[in-house]
């Protein structure tokens, strides 16, 4: 082996040979077990929400893989209809194109370059990120097979009633010029006002005042509602208003839904452009007035004065012409929540459209029961209160787009507006019977990316047709993904199995924080702090970090601030650490909580976990490479140390499954770290000198620490494979010949598995015993500044007769591993020398001190350490202490302080008590 551990050397070419040797695709041996991958965007590349949840995916694959069930990973890429037309569009803008123009037929073929483009982008992602997917089923959303299933479900729902066109009020982005779905509006916090208006009651000389914050949409009002107990307005409830700068009267309505103790009390009901209002005019049916165009001008339906204005032109000669009437009562400031396109930036307008719609409410009863009769599990469990909350409260899905990238509508009108579905043309003419002589066209519409998506766990397995894939892994066993889709694609994706197959997609549904920075903000493009998972693993300069971050951006202004964050966090740009090390910290964040803060130290740390991996191996190697290691032609005699970590290890097997079928891969990650950092690296390895290298040692004894140095390291690369694939096999290739055990890969080898057998209670109770007094040792040298290489006399005191029988058998253990010159028993008469102690439970461990210390050297170093840090300590308290400080300053900087107030106290305790100790001596 190298003696420096280079992943970037490694990696690509393990996974090279994996996919060369076809090791991903099923096995076609063993219980089917398979994992569809939610497919990501082929827009872009893949983000850290990204590289988290593959790696957990893969991890389960490769648990299972090993475990011998036949694994299928089922992968592919999202048309995503809006992104993608997005991207397509500026690129046409930038070589002085655009779409109209270059027709619909070309565009498409446009969109089709740059998917294989951009999908090639994700699928090298994919690669660098390990992820073990059967290449050889990879999908796409728009595959000829999946665009069949599409209109195939399209056409059923319809037939039964289930998709009907209407109008009805829908997002809508007057940008992208299309409806978009909840999940692609983004609601922030703004400031604006609320402007209180009189609307005249006729034949009166009274008035009500209702209070908006869009003035330019009171020319589409029909009513204005009060509620119904309220007793300012119970009089007027009947009665006619004049819509103020239009020639209409509207009524006075009673509704529940008006807060009474919000604005005036009086709500302006514009149907056409407000939800609630539509529910309301619904309700009370009245007549839903459209006042704006598809871009958000003013239309032929308001006054005259306003037609042709952008909505906000029209709001301020709205709010000028009411002032100039005397009827705008008074103007006041207000926060409220602005809807935005996560897309396009522009404000989302609720807006009355014809659309296609699904009866969501007919399927979700099924979708319910599939979850509370326990069919389908959420975990963690408390995601399947949102789940239903939000299926006993569904509307009907619209899942049309005015876009041109997608699945077209399979729906056809003639010249009276008449609407045929069918899988094309000729079946529609066939089945309506309709002649040459009626011209149709089709819809230009194309279907919502999650309609298509909804289908996803059985549309890729080949349905509608019975093909073997689909009957052996549908449903699949588990859905990893993130809490924000539960409504639109993990609720819809049981909605629509169980509709047309009859079953459940998924047994249990994994959901996964939320990854935000190491400050707990979202990584977004606008704040500048996304990171790209293989910048983590390959490394990546300053400008370039830069220059990824700031490209495309939508505000052009943040830029510099985003420069000047990036040089702050990374002065030197991202260094390389290697996908094994993003892995397995990805799987030690992976808690059960709402959200993940990622801070690229622990990434560093894992790095350094994968070096003491590297260095344990070779250090197995140097000490066994050149011996016979065939235990069955010469014997073999354990240590005590050896059988420890035989135990040990078996404890730790049966914790790696406990922990990977209840889905804690931070659980998974701890044990395995300790294991390998701990037990086998920091002790195992350290004890196994004394076999080794102590003249007295029997070759049986050689042979069996030889042999247990490398049948726990084979056997710890297959525990840690699934994590951590590519260092795994790297050493595995080299450890396992070595017992008789090689193979083609490590990830075809079997997972470990728990042996009672193996289970030493006296190995494991004698070896802790050596760790607490080694250990009670060690911190008396820390405490008096000993050096660790200076062998020492230890006294025992006091304890149990077990303490005595360890100490006798394992005195040269003890003194090998604690760095001792000889142990020796006090009796309780004995006098005591002056001794610096430490306990292992009640015995006592002593390190006598002359000739050790010089006392007086020492006295004075502490005290000089003590005074600085009690000057340290005082300045952190005074700026506590400031009120400018704790107000003014972010929160994250005075918890900071806070904490370095706990350790400044911590150790100034810490140096008192230990010149304490010096002093009694």
């Amino acid at each position: 082996m190298d003696k420096t551990y280079q992943p970037k050397l490694i990696e690509p070419h393990w996974y090279q040979v994996w996919e060369d040797s076809s090791y991903f695709t099923p096995s076609k041996k063993g219980t089917p077990y398979c994992i569809m991958i939610p497919p990501p965007n082929v827009t872009g590349t893949l983000h850290m929400g990204h590289g988290f949840q593959h790696t957990l995916m893969d991890a389960l694959i490769r648990y299972h893989r090993m475990l011998g069930d036949s694994t299928l990973w089922q992968v592919g890429t999202d048309h995503a209809g809006i992104a993608t037309q997005m991207v397509v569009e500026r690129q046409l803008k930038h070589n002085g194109e655009d779409r109209m123009t270059l027709g619909r037929e070309k565009f498409i073929e446009r969109v089709w370059d740059w998917k294989q483009q951009s999908g090639d982008t994700i699928t090298k992602q994919m690669r660098r990120l390990g992820n073990s997917v059967d290449w050889s089923r990879e999908r796409f959303t728009m595959d000829e097979g999946l665009s069949t299933t599409v209109r195939e479900i399209f056409i059923r729902l319809h037939d039964e009633g289930l998709i009907y066109r209407g109008k009805r009020l829908v997002n809508w982005d007057p940008k992208l010029l299309t409806a978009v779905s909840d999940l692609e509006v983004l609601t922030e916090e703004a400031k604006g006002s609320l402007w209180h208006i009189r609307y005249p009651i006729c034949d009166s000389d009274q008035h009500l005042i209702v209070a908006t914050t869009r003035p330019e949409t009171m020319v589409g009002d029909v009513a204005v509602a009060v509620h119904p107990t309220d007793e300012r307005y119970q009089a007027y409830i009947g009665k006619q208003l004049e819509l103020p700068l239009c020639d209409r009267t509207i009524p006075i309505i009673a509704d529940d839904y008006v807060d009474p103790s919000f604005g005036s009390g009086c709500v302006k009901i514009t149907p056409a452009h407000d939800f609630n209002d539509y529910e309301i005019g619904q309700r009370h049916q009245l007549e839903a007035i459209n006042i704006l165009t598809p871009d958000a001008h003013i239309n032929d339906n308001a006054p005259a004065d306003y037609r042709g204005l952008d909505r906000f032109a029209a709001r301020e000669q709205i709010v000028a012409d009411l002032a100039s009437a005397g009827l705008l009562e008074k103007t006041i400031d207000h926060v409220y929540q602005l809807p935005r396109g996560d897309r396009s930036g522009a404000i989302i307008e609720p807006y009355l459209t014809d659309q296609w719609f699904v009866k969501a409410t007919a399927l979700a009863p099924a979708a319910l029961d599939a979850v509370r009769s326990g069919k389908i599990k959420f975990i963690p469990d408390n995601w399947a209160n949102t789940y239903y909350q939000w299926l006993e409260n569904i509307e009907d899905w619209c899942i049309s787009r005015q876009l041109w990238w997608g699945h077209r509508i399979p729906a056809w009108y003639d010249d009276a507006g008449n609407s045929y579905v069918g899988y094309n043309e000729a079946d529609v003419r066939g089945k309506h019977q309709l002649n040459d002589s009626i011209q149709l066209r089709q819809d230009d519409d194309v279907l919502d990316t999650w309609f298509s998506s909804a289908f996803w766990p059985f549309s890729t397995l080949g349905w509608p047709e019975k093909t073997e894939a689909f009957t052996t892994f549908y449903p699949s066993n588990v859905l990893i993904t993130g809490f924000d889709i539960i409504f639109f694609w993990v609720a819809r994706m049981i909605m629509m199995g169980l509709k047309f197959t009859g079953r459940i997609p998924f047994q249990h549904i994994y959901i996964t924080g939320l990854i935000r920075d190491s400050e707990g903000q979202k990584m977004s493009k606008s704040k500048g702090n996304v990171i790209d998972p293989i910048d983590l693993i390959d490394g990546i300069g300053l400008p370039a970090l830069i220059e990824k971050r700031t490209f495309g951006l939508m505000q052009p202004h943040l830029a510099e601030k985003i420069s000047a964050d990036t040089t702050k966090q990374f002065p030197a740009g991202i260094e390389a650490h290697g996908c094994d090390a993003l892995r397995f910290t990805y799987c030690a964040l992976a808690n059960t909580g709402r959200d993940i803060r990622f801070d690229i130290s622990r990434l560093a740390g894992y790095r350094n976990f994968c070096n003491k991996i590297w260095n344990a191996a070779r250090y197995v190697l140097i000490n066994t490479e050149q011996h016979d290691q065939s235990s069955d032609l010469k014997p073999l005699q354990l240590s005590i140390a050896d059988e420890w970590i035989m135990s040990r290890l078996e404890q730790t097997i049966a914790a790696a499954h406990k922990h990977f079928n209840s889905y804690r891969f931070d659980l998974l990650a701890q044990t395995i770290y300790e294991f390998i950092w701990h037990e086998y690296c920091d002790w195992y390895l350290e004890l196994s000198k004394f076999t080794l290298n102590n003249p007295a040692t029997t070759p049986p004894a050689i042979r069996g620490t030889r042999h247990t140095l490398l049948v726990v390291l084979e056997c710890l690369m297959r525990l840690a494979h699934p994590i951590m694939p590519f260092l795994t096999e790297e050493i595995w290739q080299k450890v396992a010949p070595m017992i008789g055990n090689g193979g083609a890969s490590v990830m075809l080898q079997p997972y470990p598995i728990f042996n009672e057998a193996n289970i030493n209670q006296d190995a494991e109770q004698t070896i802790a015993w050596l760790q607490q007094v080694t250990l009670g040792v060690r911190n008396i040298r820390g405490e008096m500044n000993i050096s660790p290489a200076k062998a020492v006399p230890v006294l025992l005191r006091k304890g149990c007769q077990q303490d005595k029988i360890i100490a006798e058998h394992q005195r040269e253990l003890l003194c090998f591993i604690a760095k001792l010159t000889d142990v020796d028993w006090l009796e309780p008469d004995d006098t005591i020398p002056p001794a610096a102690t430490a306990l292992a439970n009640e015995l006592e461990i002593l390190i006598p001190m002359a000739g050790l210390i010089d006392k007086a050297v020492e006295v004075k170093r502490l005290e000089k350490e003590i005074t600085k840090l009690t000057k340290n300590a005082a300045q952190i308290q005074q700026k506590l202490a400031n009120p400018n400080f704790v107000d003014k300053a972010p929160s994250a900087v005075v918890a900071k302080e806070k904490q370095r107030a706990e350790k400044s106290q911590l150790a100034l305790q810490q140096l008192q008590a230990q010149l304490q100790r010096i002093n009694a001596l």
